[in-house]
């Protein structure tokens, strides 16, 4: 009778320092290998609900990163922004967005369809596709726009219900200008496919999304993978893949999965600090965030109402909050950390912060302050 053997234990330090590594947060990415373009798929989108936040998320994980690459990438129409994962704005290539928006459908839109559904009474939903469809390739309309033009098919719907059935019916980006650097305006709303100049694509499987899950922020659970893409039902698909996967186990004894050959540092490889912008997916893809957040009343801390405060690493786990002010020819980086920092903790958050200036403000004049975080 064959013995079972127990998976080896991975601590939440050695959990962190994979998903840096996996993040590209334990160091910058050359960019001899690793294309901005290529970034952006390999972490499967970038959180994307204000215009900013992508930018910064780059900046945090590429070498000499210009935001000028990833507005050249939007103009370009190489990536673009759209309702993905959680039914929540993410910046993807053109093929994430024809292919991931299909296989996420019922993680994110059609629950949150099913939640204005009240006010969509009498509202035949192929229709509402179908003339959708027309209105938006016909010229990018923005939600106000889209929701006027449907409310002469439908004036007994509810109208802020039908915008939002109609953003979930069908795979809509959001054209530019909006999202560039430097750039404003409205949201405006096309097809993928219109936009791309392309037709439909098979959607990506759940076993492939799977797979590129782990590469991005394995090792983790399946309710791990369910909490980043909204998805129910995972656990036969991660029995599906199981003779192909490494298992290991947490602390508390639930099971992970990873990919054999991916990178998991000894968890006492150093991690540089890191300016994250609100939202970033390290912090929104684990059901279990102690890999990054090491204190639960640290969590609360980054949230105020529904509104994500940017934040900061140090030494690889969530360690307080930071904003940038503009004061004329000056950027202000204040930096409010949760608890004391060392002397040498204080000098690598300065020398970090001087980085992503350098790369991410138009002033060549800066100032990087410390405040006592007051919650």
């Amino acid at each position: 009778m064959a013995t079972r053997t127990t998976p080896p234990v991975l601590g939440a330090r050695a959990l962190n320092r994979a998903t840096l590594d996996r993040q590209l947060l334990l160091r910058r990415a050359p960019r001899a290998t690793l294309s901005v373009l290529a970034a952006v798929e390999h972490v499967v989108g970038l959180q994307a609900q204000n215009v900013k936040p992508p930018y910064f998320a780059l900046a945090a994980r590429l070498a000499a990163f210009d935001p000028a690459e990833l507005s050249g990438l939007m103009a370009s129409r190489q990536v673009a922004r759209l309702v993905t994962m959680r039914s929540t704005i993410h910046t993807h290539t053109a093929d994430d967005c024809l292919t991931l928006r299909p296989l996420m459908q019922s993680g994110g839109p059609e629950r949150e369809l099913r939640a204005f559904r009240a006010g969509l009474a009498g509202v035949d939903l192929d229709r509402l596709r179908r003339t959708t469809r027309e209105l938006v390739e016909e010229e990018p309309r923005t939600m106000r726009q889209l929701r006027d033009a449907l409310l002469l098919q439908w004036p007994e719907a509810d109208p802020f219900s039908l915008s939002v059935a109609a953003r979930c019916v069908l795979p809509l980006v959001q054209v530019t200008p909006r999202g560039l650097w430097g750039g404003s305006g409205q949201v405006a709303l096309t097809t993928a496919e219109h936009w791309f100049g392309r037709g439909p694509m098979a959607a990506a499987t759940a076993d492939a999304a799977v797979l590129r899950y782990l590469a991005a922020f394995g090792p983790a659970s399946v309710k791990d993978m369910q909490t980043w893409s909204g998805l129910t039902r995972m656990r036969e698909v991660f029995a599906r893949l199981r003779p192909q996967l490494a298992v290991f186990q947490d602390d508390r004894g639930g099971e992970l999965f990873d990919l054999p050959d991916a990178p998991r540092p000894d968890e006492d490889t150093p991690a540089p600090p890191r300016f994250l912008p609100e939202y970033d997916n390290l912090l929104l893809s684990h059901a279990d965030r102690r890999r990054v957040v090491a204190r639960d009343e640290h969590r609360a801390l980054t949230w105020r109402g529904n509104q994500s405060y940017p934040t900061l690493l140090v030494d690889g786990f969530l360690a307080g909050i930071w904003r940038l002010t503009d004061e004329g020819e000056r950027t202000a980086l204040t930096v409010q950390p949760f608890g004391e920092l060392t002397p040498a903790q204080r000098d690598e958050v300065a020398a970090e912060g001087e980085l992503t200036l350098t790369a991410m403000s138009a002033n060549t004049s800066y100032d990087i302050r410390f405040e006592t975080f007051l919650d």
